[in-house]
């Protein structure tokens, strides 16, 4: 753990910058099974909204593997480090005035709830999309060959299969990506 560390304050409000960009940040933060379509509809509103001049980006799950969390496996406890991060720079983001989309498995309820009150703590929105697919829907989508070598025993620790996922009890969006397009997915976000 750090010490000897002080919040270094910016010399421009958030307020300030909100009034100079145009735009109020927020996270969108995206839950699901893999393969639900949680990186598909973030990517598309993500393109969206840079089409309409609002300064938008997705954090990706695995693309944050590659590099800031490179370091956690799958287990438990780095599943909930990986969340705590992301949520960390998604409200930096989002106070940048940025849209912050995050598409992340993020099984656990109770990191999702770290997530919301850490932004609602900066007085940053947190908007919960669950991105709904059944598990038969999910594992014949599979894009990454992921469920097959979970059930194969190749994958230890997989959302669904080996390890649970709490479903959102009440996010502020629900869509059944079974029978809901991506672009109508989009425009229900919207």
């Amino acid at each position: 753990m750090a010490t000897n560390i002080t919040w270094d304050q910016s010399n421009v409000s958030r307020g300030e910058r909100e009034k100079l960009l145009g735009q109020k940040g927020l996270t969108i933060w995206f839950t699901g099974l893999s393969a639900s379509g949680k990186s598909t509809i973030a990517s598309a509103l993500e393109k969206y909204l840079l089409t309409m001049n609002i300064s938008s980006y997705r954090l990706d799950g695995d693309n944050i593997r590659f590099g800031l969390n490179k370091d956690l496996g799958f287990g438990q406890k780095d599943r909930e480090e990986n969340i705590r991060r992301i949520a960390e720079v998604a409200k930096l983001f989002a106070d940048s005035t940025t849209i912050a989309l995050t598409s992340f498995i993020s099984p656990y309820k109770s990191d999702r709830e770290i997530a919301r009150k850490l932004h609602e703590d900066s007085g940053i929105p947190f908007v919960e999309v669950y991105i709904d697919a059944p598990l038969e829907v999910a594992e014949q989508r599979d894009p990454k060959g992921l469920y097959k070598k979970a059930k194969a025993g190749e994958i230890k620790d997989f959302t669904g299969i080996s390890a649970p996922y709490e479903a959102p009890p009440s996010p502020e969006i629900h869509i059944h990506t079974d029978k809901t397009t991506v672009e109508e997915s989009v425009k229900v976000i919207l």
